[in-house]
């Protein structure tokens, strides 16, 4: 059953009780990071957790279904080409979780760009405890998921 998440803004990428930054470079310019990021359709292209994806209200928001099931609708919180894409999870199936947040920044390096990204949560106990222990995973879909779009871009 779906339930409607506690309304957060993009300061809580910074003050979440969990938190998740993964960093990793690109050989690719910002601009073509952030129109793959922005095309939120193409996620389930390199995205390899994502199965499904599809701009709502206009390109305001998002909804996302993840393997395993889960599904968020989102609304973006911050579109600001070529450094900036941030969306806020409104509504999920996922239990035990009352706020989400992700950011990612790019900046310019060594010719590319450094790519980080921001998992801020919260949610019930239980839930925290699962995410801390859920940063490994996170982890590795990051790297695969930057990796596969760097291949994408650079095809």
């Amino acid at each position: 059953m779906a339930h409607r998440l506690r309304p957060v803004g993009l300061d809580f990428a910074g003050t979440a009780p969990v938190r998740h930054v993964f960093t990793r470079e690109m050989s690719v310019p910002p601009e073509a990071v952030y129109r793959a990021l922005a095309d939120v359709p193409g996620w389930a292209d390199w995205f390899p957790q994502v199965k499904a994806a599809r701009a709502v209200d206009a390109g305001a928001g998002r909804d996302i279904t993840l393997s395993g099931g889960v599904r968020f609708r989102e609304t973006v919180l911050a579109a600001e080409e070529p450094g900036l894409y941030a969306y806020r999870v409104d509504v999920t199936n996922a239990p035990g979780v009352r706020a989400i947040v992700e950011e990612w920044r790019l900046t310019p390096a060594g010719g590319g760009t450094r790519v980080r990204w921001t998992f801020a949560t919260d949610g019930t106990a239980a839930y925290r405890l699962f995410m801390k222990a859920f940063r490994a995973g996170q982890a590795r879909a990051f790297r695969d998921a930057v990796t596969a779009l760097e291949r994408r871009l650079t095809a």
